[in-house]
């Protein structure tokens, strides 16, 4: 299993703004810090900010800082926020949709760790990362 790219980024994003929470993180920097381009990290960053996971502060001195401190956000709400969905059924082999009518060999054997792994996002904290 893999997160998307756009999953990757966005716990670096996180991670990055909750180093030092204080401080007013602009995209510009955070791109050139992460090598994320620009565009991408900005529609990333709006994704967070909708989910009410970074505020976003306008203006000349502006920029963006968490809402919440990195003990109280878990790895999940990240997730969730840029649509990385956990319990996608699309099969482990690439074969299509994999369920329980329609199963591909490794259905039965990937359930329990992917909601090992569904899990570990849930009580895992962005505190905990950084």
């Amino acid at each position: 299993m893999k997160l998307n790219t756009t999953s990757q980024y966005a716990i670096r994003i996180m991670e990055y703004i909750g180093t030092d929470i204080k401080k007013l993180h602009t995209a510009k920097n955070i791109s050139e810090e992460l090598d994320i381009p620009y565009k991408y990290l900005t529609k990333i960053m709006t994704l967070l900010t909708n989910a009410k996971l970074l505020e976003s502060i306008r203006g000349r001195e502006g920029g963006y800082s968490l809402i919440k401190e990195p003990s109280f956000i878990k790895i999940i709400e990240i997730l969730d926020a840029v649509k990385e969905c956990m319990n996608e059924r699309n099969c482990l082999l690439g074969t299509g949709l994999c369920n329980e009518l329609k199963k591909c060999s490794m259905h039965d054997v990937w359930e329990k760790p992917k909601q090992e792994i569904t899990n570990m996002f849930r009580g895992t904290t962005l505190k905990e990362l950084i």
